[in-house]
């Protein structure tokens, strides 16, 4: 008997050992297949960042570089000698100062009245009943197909009747309300449970003082991105400050770099009006662009927070 029990246990001691043998190839060659395939997936990752980082990489370098040394038929790719005074000499020419004062103030001004016509909108569709609500906010949504830049003849035509023109009114009011935050805010309002709002009603709370005291602390993370976004589009915009402002006291710092005057014979060199200093113009670019990467770099996490909230109901 005992014979037979080793015959019948044998093999299935084979097996196993062979499923397992089996098994640890398998999980090995899993691992060398995903050793291969992270290392590929970040090998493309880091030349697509090269690609992207070069652009900026080239503005810099170029911004420190001398006009002669701009000018090399081959292209250095560091500065043989580096100038930060072109720097100096852009803000200066630039007159970067006065650029940066208006962008601030359309930016600070813009972005609260904003606030304020969002959040009290969002709240509206997201928490009032009336009648037509959802018509009207579907309406406000088919609006979004539509490309700003169309807008752009008839918002210039009001603009000119009303005498906004080189004005910072102009600047401020024709961008106060954007569909995009309004649906965006209510989608947030909408995860915070009705009940909150039906108890405080029943306490006798006013509409106004539920908002400020329970909405809002709970959408601020998407309230935040909003402020964000909004004071970079204010910062980024062109084409319409372009259009609406020729004065040099009401441009902001799009524009005013782009009309501003960096031809060597404006800075005292030998040279045509056409001959611009490169490398100045690059080094006004360069502190024009600045606060826009500190801003995304140390505030991205809330960027990316106050969407993935607003895109998630629960």
């Amino acid at each position: 008997m005992s014979e037979v029990k080793n015959v019948n246990t044998n093999p299935e001691g084979t097996i196993t050992t062979m499923v397992e043998r089996d098994i640890k190839k398998v999980t090995a060659r899993q691992k060398v297949v995903k050793v291969i395939s992270q290392t590929i997936i970040y090998i493309f990752l880091l030349i697509i960042a090269l690609v992207v980082l070069f652009p900026f990489y080239w503005m810099i370098i170029s911004s420190l570089k001398s006009l002669t040394e701009y000018r090399y038929n081959i292209p250095t790719l560091f500065p043989e000698k580096i100038l930060f005074e072109n720097y100096l000499v852009a803000f200066t020419e630039g007159k970067l100062d006065v650029l940066f004062v208006n962008t601030l103030y359309v930016g600070l001004v813009s972005t609260i009245f904003s606030l304020v016509i969002t959040v009290l909108s969002a709240f509206a569709f997201a928490r009032l009943e009336f009648k037509g609500r959802e018509t009207l906010f579907a309406i406000l949504l088919a609006t979004m197909m539509i490309p700003g830049e169309l807008f752009t003849i008839t918002n210039y035509s009001t603009v000119h009747k009303l005498g906004w023109i080189n004005t910072y009114t102009v600047l401020i009011v024709p961008f106060l309300v954007s569909v995009f935050y309004i649906y965006l805010l209510k989608q947030n309002f909408l995860q915070i449970p009705n009940e909150l709002y039906l108890a405080a009603k029943v306490d006798g709370t006013t509409d106004l003082k539920y908002l400020w005291k329970v909405m809002i602390p709970l959408a601020l993370p998407t309230l935040i991105s909003i402020t964000i976004l909004k004071m970079m589009g204010s910062w980024n915009s062109y084409m319409w400050p372009n259009l609406v402002t020729s004065k040099d006291s009401m441009m902001l710092v799009t524009n005013g770099i782009r009309n501003a005057n960096f031809s060597v014979s404006a800075m005292g060199g030998e040279g045509s009006a056409a001959d611009i200093n490169y490398p100045v113009q690059m080094a006004a670019v360069a502190i024009v662009s600045a606060p826009l990467f500190i801003v995304f770099l140390f505030l991205r996490k809330y960027i990316m927070k106050g969407v993935s909230r607003s895109g998630i109901k629960g």
